[in-house]
């Protein structure tokens, strides 16, 4: 049986040679959570989005989440929302306290810390722009996430050559069917 499968693109949304987009055209159960506001987007108004689309699904599903939209995972897990997810796929996830973050979102300082209350894990890169691997590690060891790193892959987005990432839908694939045992 497939998976209900939610993606949640980052910052500026995920372009047709995305990851997120191949995979969602390979397998037309798998939703990408909308947003309003891609350019500027307001994590009590994302969180209020993706609380929504895990409400509108058959079962918990499993959250695909790339860069902003991990820091949202986080966000949305420490809501309170009565909403159950199987658990959540977390790769590139962007450092919203580094320096170099871009300013356009509010509400999304600071980075969540806690444990997340399912399975988790986190694909990292070693020369991403928007988090280094030690910030990387941290996340992952406080969410208790699984952390895989993939080597040098910058953003792992379709600009670093992440478009089809057959890899990236196999491990999500594996990682869907341990939480179906």
């Amino acid at each position: 049986m497939e998976p209900q499968v939610l993606t949640l693109a980052g910052l500026w949304n995920s372009g047709p040679l995305h990851w997120q987009t191949q995979w969602e055209a390979r397998h037309p159960g798998w939703l990408r959570v909308p947003h309003r506001d891609w350019d500027t987007p307001d994590c009590a108004e994302w969180v209020a989005e993706l609380d929504k689309a895990i409400a509108a699904c058959g079962q918990p599903p499993v959250l695909a989440a790339h860069s902003l939209s991990c820091s949202l995972v986080t966000r949305w897990a420490a809501s309170g929302s009565r909403a159950r997810v199987a658990g959540a796929f977390l790769v590139g996830p962007s450092d919203v306290d580094a320096p170099s973050y871009p300013d356009c979102t509010t509400g999304f300082q600071p980075m969540q810390l806690a444990p997340l209350p399912f399975p988790s894990i986190v694909v990292a890169s070693t020369n991403d722009p928007y988090v280094t691997i030690e910030r990387a590690r941290q996340f992952a060891a406080a969410w208790g996430s699984r952390l895989v790193t993939i080597g040098d892959a910058g953003h792992i987005n379709g600009d670093a050559g992440y478009g089809p990432w057959p890899e990236g839908e196999q491990l999500l694939l594996d990682f869907c069917a341990q939480l179906q045992r």
